[in-house]
């Protein structure tokens, strides 16, 4: 029987798995990652990056990268979450032909759904590589708010990529089965989910197997690139005081500036202190400028705390909406 591969498609990074015999098991791609970033670039040469490849030319090519397209999914272009995604990436979203968010790379309009299959198809070849044989049947997760014409643009994605999806799954219910609470009959629990690019909070009730969604809530701009940001904006403000140059104004730094982050946050949840470290960041009339700084996670965490405080009200008020 052909297999059938579980794909976890994220704001930020992707994940895909197959059933061995009872256990699902977490394929590693072709860098030897379990994760694959949902990004997709038209290099400067016209060629077609997915994943890795993608991430690592966005410092040079900001404009045909694309990244955090889940948050256009499924959304009109005069949709108020439309126009606050313009002001955040710097790649051009732009009107569909059918009134939905697009997106231009290369010169080229794309709907989401068509960047997501690119995505997916690398998901499928990753299997396909693993397994050594031809793979045509996905599930795929999606977030429990999402509505039906963002879950029908993520079927679509699934079809344009050759894969049949069996089902679309939420994706509170799928953690809730990653960790085998499906067997706990009567229970009642809360599945607190702090993405990439969006945070959602849902009240599950599992009664014989089965998982039924009493409530959800959440923030769609509101994940980790926020954190991120947080900690480019204090880089930036910092490395200001000292040299009297904005590195947001150039795209290049911004981008390492944004990578350095982004690895700053990571190494911070395990040690208290951590060093930034950027030569040749940018450079004046005086010569080449570097940025070299100390960030202990208390800092970080005064630079954050105000969003983490923004997911307590969205679980309070599903809480309420579930009647506990």
């Amino acid at each position: 029987m052909a297999k059938v591969i579980g794909i976890d498609l994220g704001t930020t990074n992707s994940c895909i798995a197959i059933m061995d015999g009872k256990d699902p098991k977490v394929i590693e791609n072709a860098e030897g990652a379990r994760t694959t970033p949902s990004i997709v670039a038209i290099s400067n040469d016209g060629e077609r990056l997915v994943g890795q490849p993608a991430k690592r030319q966005a410092v040079t090519n900001p404009e045909n990268t694309i990244f955090a397209v889940k948050r256009l999914i499924g959304r009109r272009y005069d949709d108020p979450v439309t126009e606050k995604d313009k002001k955040l990436v710097p790649y051009k979203i732009v009107k569909g032909d059918n009134g939905d968010a697009w997106v231009e790379a290369g010169g080229k309009k794309q709907s989401p759904s068509q960047i997501s299959a690119m995505i997916l198809q690398k998901m499928k070849e990753t299997a396909e590589a693993y397994l050594g044989e031809k793979v045509e049947k996905a599930v795929i997760t999606v977030p429990a708010y999402f509505n039906d014409a963002q879950r029908q643009a993520t079927k679509d994605a699934g079809r344009i990529a050759g894969l049949e999806v069996l089902r679309i799954i939420n994706e509170p219910t799928a953690a809730a089965l990653a960790y085998g609470l499906e067997k706990k009959d009567g229970k009642t629990i809360a599945v607190y989910d702090l993405g990439g690019g969006t945070f959602d909070i849902s009240v599950l009730e599992i009664g014989d197997g089965v998982f039924e969604v009493k409530s959800t809530n959440g923030d769609t701009f509101l994940g980790g690139e926020d954190f991120d940001m947080r900690l480019v904006e204090y880089l930036a403000a910092e490395f200001k005081k000292e040299q009297g140059i904005d590195l947001k104004a150039d795209k290049l730094a911004l981008q390492r500036l944004k990578e350095a982050a982004e690895k700053a946050k990571i190494e911070l949840s395990s040690t208290t202190q951590t060093e930034i470290n950027l030569p040749f960041i940018t450079a004046d009339a005086t010569g080449p400028k570097h940025l070299t700084m100390k960030l202990t996670r208390a800092k970080f965490e005064s630079l954050v705390e105000d969003l983490v405080q923004r997911t307590i009200e969205p679980c309070k008020a599903a809480l309420k909406d579930a009647g506990l």
